[in-house]
């Protein structure tokens, strides 16, 4: 039985992970900002701001063996800014691996992001793990994504007691997900940038969770790609959804968000067309072969399940 704590445990993915972890011979805690819609018997509940005091309190006190480390934001809410989600993603993720270290946890598994990598025209396809991280100082989240794993890679030398399992994830999707990039596909038309097909990479919710299971008890530590097999670009897409694709030049793209966020227009600004550009296409050979999971369902199946879901 192994003692497992879990930050930001009402979200999707936190409680995609309680109920793989439901009875189990595991002893559970969840800890977020708001208590997870359902709980399992026997798992325990802990509020906990990671920008806040609560991660030193709450840790040093339960003395977790393993954190699974999922506090992150991944959509904005409205209102938000750049420094409130420093504060969550980086901040948190610091004062977490703080407590952790002064409580002897024997280990941590952090869900990182593909977007660690960067979104840049030389990008590898596929990246690999080797390959560097240059998350984007433009981007809310690809930037804080590349600090947060240049601070575990300091502790690993520093603190090489505390395992780590590090999980570059693709987009999730599951059934009801919705998102900023779901929004691209419940668009008229799918937005591309005109010589780019913008692939995507999905991982089911489901095979996440059960990753991050195995990331808290029997699995290897390291650093891996999580993705199903296989890419969707947006002509993929579109025939899928049945929807026409408009392609603008990048110039044109940039022109447009440029003149319409500084107008309440649209949230994004011309940065964002390097988003749809250069989507960073994750290879998951590690995942399959080093860390001994194979995702059950392609890019294309997850991106199906969504689909109906959806009702489109």
């Amino acid at each position: 039985m192994t003692r497992i704590l879990i930050t930001g445990a009402a979200g999707m993915i936190g409680s995609a992970l309680l109920q793989e972890l439901a009875g189990s011979d595991h002893e559970v805690i969840a800890t977020s900002l708001h208590t997870p819609a359902s709980l399992a018997e026997g798992v325990q509940f802990h509020h906990m701001d990671v920008t806040g005091d609560d991660p030193m309190r709450v840790i040093s006190e339960l003395r977790p063996e393993v954190i699974v480390h999922l506090a992150s934001i991944v959509t904005p809410p409205k209102g938000s800014t750049r420094s409130l989600e420093y504060d969550v993603d980086v901040g948190g993720t610091q004062k977490v691996l703080r407590a952790a270290l002064a409580a002897g946890t024997r280990r941590i598994v952090v869900t990182s992001s593909g977007a660690a990598y960067g979104y840049h025209a030389d990008n590898p396809v596929p990246l690999k793990e080797a390959d560097p991280l240059r998350g984007n100082t433009e981007f809310a989240y690809s930037h804080p994504k590349r600090l947060v794993e240049d601070m575990l890679s300091e502790a690993r030398q520093t603190a090489p007691q505390l395992e780590q399992v590090i999980l570059r994830v693709g987009t999730v999707l599951g059934q009801g997900t919705e998102n900023q990039i779901t929004a691209l596909f419940h668009r008229p038309r799918m937005l591309a940038v005109r010589g780019s097909e913008s692939p995507f990479v999905f991982i089911w919710t489901r095979d996440l969770a059960r990753i991050l299971k195995r990331a808290a008890t029997d699995g290897p530590a390291g650093i891996f790609n999580v993705a199903g097999d296989g890419a969707l670009g947006v002509s993929d897409l579109a025939k899928l959804l049945g929807k026409p694709v408009l392609r603008l030049p990048a110039w044109a793209l940039k022109a447009a968000l440029g003149i319409a966020r500084p107008l309440g227009l649209s949230r994004y600004g011309p940065e964002q067309v390097r988003f749809l550009q250069y989507r960073p296409v994750l290879a998951n050979d590690a995942l399959k072969q080093e860390f001994g999971y194979t995702p059950s369902k392609t890019s294309a199946e997850v991106f199906d399940v969504w689909r109906r879901g959806a009702g489109l």
